[in-house]
């Protein structure tokens, strides 16, 4: 077996190397905060130790050797539909490769989540390392793997199916080398991730394990890229009722839904929103009438309101609401009539926050990117790790290696050239917050048990 070249053989780390300074891909999405310019002693100490120790060098060494298998569990995974709310046959799958790597005692969830514990020795923190079971891609579209041009092409196989099958990954090498954490690992392929699923399938984990300490979620990213802030998002489905009725003979007894639907968006379109913190609102979807010579009895609209801060996520929300309101009695007046009517249905709702860049989780990864020569750069977006941060608990996502593009459109596709290096650079980020017996202390802090 080859030795891997280079990570964990760097020169000590010289803690001025870690200013963020982004490049090519990184410099396409904006920092969200600087990148520690140090990180603490413990921190140091213990990735040092974790690079000096020949358990963990051949350790990661397993990783890069287990890459060829870890690509078939990818092309496996990713050939199996998991549509949203329907991720049931990849999550038997995934359930199965689990307890053939040892987490024999693994389960599916209530909510549809594969959860399975390894134990540390005691003592030590819970740390959930997870990726989504789950695509944006429909039933009955085709999921083949199709390699050219040194790539494998197929929906969903980076967003989130990468992840996935570096989980197993970790899970075999972890269980082959006999390496044994001080903090115990929940490995966990959940549901619910995109579109409307809501984020159910990390909030179920959430509400049913009171003791997590901390989270690393595995999403495609650029090397060095860590997102901390998660983007709150408020979703609503709005309709608009009305009598209907012949668009010659009714005219002006009538208020029309899609007329009143048109002022309302014209309204919304109107609101302004901060700039900082980022604030968007969308009418995304719309539909409804009869025919083109019926005054129309319902329209409806699909809204999403997103921000970096809840604050201002609650108070465009509001701004947008009551101009909805403000539609429909100025469509009713139009006609001197009071027959229109609205209501609004919240279907989206992820919440959201910041993990602070100067918490362990966070220097543990900026650590970690140092040692495999990576620059950090500190992002935002709406995963499964809003969830955690919205509860205080700290919650980072980071890469599992490979290249990929075309998230979430039917080209997509990753190389997974060395993607094994990503692998290895993500799973020593989880050691150094576990802690590894007779190697390193865990460096995440215990928290007290939440409540319900």
């Amino acid at each position: 077996m080859s030795r891997s070249p280079g990570p964990l053989r760097l020169a000590p780390l010289v803690l001025a190397a870690l200013v963020c300074t982004a490049q090519g891909a990184l410099a396409q999405s904006p920092a969200v905060a600087p990148t520690p310019t140090q990180v603490s002693p413990d921190v140091d100490k213990a990735y040092a130790q974790l690079m000096a120790a020949p358990a963990i060098q051949k350790l990661l060494d397993a990783v890069r050797a287990d890459h060829e298998r870890s690509v078939e569990d990818l092309r496996m995974l990713t050939e199996i539909e998991a549509p949203p709310f329907k991720e049931q046959k990849r999550a038997e799958a995934f359930l199965a490769r689990m307890k053939a790597f040892g987490l024999t005692h693994a389960k599916i969830d209530a909510e549809g989540n594969v959860i399975g514990l390894r134990k540390g020795t005691g003592n030590g923190p819970k740390l959930l390392i997870s990726a989504h079971l789950d695509t944006v891609f429909p039933a009955g579209t085709d999921v083949k793997v199709k390699e050219r041009d040194g790539r494998l092409h197929a929906p969903g196989i980076a967003d989130d199916t990468r992840g996935l099958a570096v989980l197993l990954s970790w899970l075999k090498v972890l269980n082959d080398n006999k390496v044994q954490t001080v903090g115990d690992l929940l490995f966990v392929g959940n549901v619910g991730e995109e579109e409307l699923g809501n984020l159910r399938g990390m909030k179920a984990v959430f509400n049913d394990h009171l003791d997590i300490d901390g989270m690393v979620g595995l999403e495609p990213s650029p090397p060095g890229a860590v997102l901390v802030l998660g983007t709150a998002s408020h979703r609503y489905e709005v309709t608009f009722q009305g009598p209907g009725g012949h668009s010659f003979g009714a005219f002006g007894q009538v208020p029309s839904a899609i007329h009143g639907m048109g002022r309302a968006i014209a309204k919304i379109a109107d609101v302004h929103t901060p700039s900082f913190p980022k604030t968007t609102f969308t009418v995304g979807t719309v539909g409804g009438g009869t025919s083109v010579n019926t005054i129309a009895p319902d329209a409806r609209m699909a809204i999403d309101i997103r921000s970096d801060d809840m604050a201002s996520l609650l108070e465009t929300e509001k701004k947008i609401l009551a101009a909805i309101d403000e539609a429909v009695v100025e469509e009713n007046k139009r006609w001197n009539v009071n027959t229109l009517s609205v209501s609004t249905k919240l279907i989206g709702n992820r919440p959201g926050g910041r993990t602070p860049p100067d918490s362990v989780i966070v220097e543990a990864a900026v650590r970690s990117n140092s040692a495999f020569g990576h620059k950090t750069l500190l992002r935002g977006g709406s995963t499964d790790a809003n969830v955690p941060i919205s509860l205080g608990v700290p919650a980072i996502i980071v890469g599992g290696g490979g290249k990929a593009s075309g998230f979430h459109s039917l080209s997509e596709s990753i190389d997974v050239t060395d993607a094994w290096k990503g692998a290895q650079n993500s799973l020593l980020t989880v050691l150094g917050l576990v802690g590894v017996q007779g190697v390193s202390p865990a460096l995440l802090p215990k928290r007290t048990a939440r409540t319900k």
